[in-house]
């Protein structure tokens, strides 16, 4: 019998789904991106699912639950908008053990009912079942685009200028920060945790925000970015994905990586490398892009949007270049599900 830890998260799907073939001529896009995508004449739908399982995704010890049911809908979204389309509705699925209340079960869906009110989509459906420990959420968004305006993973090519809009690391050292007062408040329930008045970065971990704004700026600054994904495994796993379906390689200049100040402040309290969290922590839920040259200008007068390097012919690898000027080989080093 062979591990599923021998083949990664993405080496399994890829290895279960690669039999399936392509029947429907609706079927734009199957597996393989941040959401599929279904030919529906005038425009396209898209479809993305993701699942949150209790104690691998999340953890009720300082997770309020109506920030966990905001977040387990803004992460959906998240993908929607990766593919520069615009969500419109979610299915929410869970299964819950007997330890969950009505009342706990309200905290949840205020969460999700906040999470649609603010960007604007229904809840269609779903389905509630029993789960013999814990909890497990399973949401589906439905959106829609326009095909000549929808973003891959495989439309980068080399030239292009990569970019990466906000800042990065932030949820990551959100979750040290809280992992650490958790240790502590086990071995001592008297003490109250001390967050050190992080509000940012334990904000962007809690309660992250999907970036609908910069859907409408590329709108209305008429760019279609050459492809995108949604930055929720960390940078360099996310920049992995766009080389290996686009077949091109990357540079990134560690010094066009954005990351807050309280991150970095952070980062250095726990002894560890600012650039190293952004690159690998994940859970940001920014978006990585390519743009044509071409197209430089109208990034520009764009805000928060950052240009971080370019695209490279494939043999040229992917590699960062530090401020001191030396190159080293990113590694994806994110999060594994398995």
């Amino acid at each position: 019998m062979t591990d599923v830890n021998t083949l990664g998260e993405f080496g399994l799907i890829d290895h279960l789904t690669k039999s399936f073939p392509i029947t429907q001529p609706s079927t734009v896009k199957a597996v393989g991106d941040d959401a599929a995508v279904v030919d529906n004449g005038n425009f396209c739908t898209l479809i993305a699912t993701d699942m949150l399982v209790e104690g691998i995704h999340f953890d009720l010890v300082y997770t309020p639950l109506k920030h966990l049911g905001y977040k387990a809908v803004v992460v959906n979204l998240s993908d929607i908008y990766a593919m520069n389309g615009q969500p419109r509705q979610i299915t929410v699925s869970i299964a819950i053990s007997s330890k969950y209340s009505v009342e706990a079960l309200e905290d949840l869906y205020a969460g999700i009912r906040a999470a649609c009110d603010a960007y604007g989509v229904d809840l269609v459906g779903g389905d509630t079942t029993s789960s013999p420990q814990g909890m497990i959420i399973s949401i589906t968004a439905i959106g829609q685009g326009e095909k000549e305006r929808l973003s891959y993973r495989s439309g980068a090519r080399p030239g292009d200028l990569v970019c990466i809009t906000g800042d990065l690391g932030a949820a990551y050292l959100g979750l040290q920060l809280l992992e650490r007062e958790k240790r502590i408040w086990q071995e001592h329930p008297d003490v109250q945790p001390n967050l050190e008045d992080q509000k940012y970065i334990v904000g962007r971990q809690l309660k992250p925000e999907a970036r609908r704004d910069m859907i409408d700026a590329f709108r209305k600054a008429d760019l279609v970015p050459t492809a995108m994904i949604d930055i929720s495994d960390g940078l360099a796993s996310e920049l992995f994905h766009i080389c290996k379906q686009s077949g091109v390689g990357a540079l990134i200049e560690e010094s066009g990586v954005p990351i807050h100040p309280e991150a970095q402040m952070m980062a250095l309290q726990f002894k560890l490398d600012p650039i190293t969290c952004a690159l690998n922590g994940g859970e940001d839920y920014e978006l990585l892009f390519t743009i044509d040259p071409k197209d430089t200008e109208k990034v520009r007068f764009l805000p928060d949007i950052y240009i971080a390097g370019e695209i490279l012919e494939a043999d040229a690898g992917i590699k960062l270049n530090t401020k001191g000027g030396k190159l080293h080989e990113i590694k994806a080093q994110g999060w594994k599900h398995f």
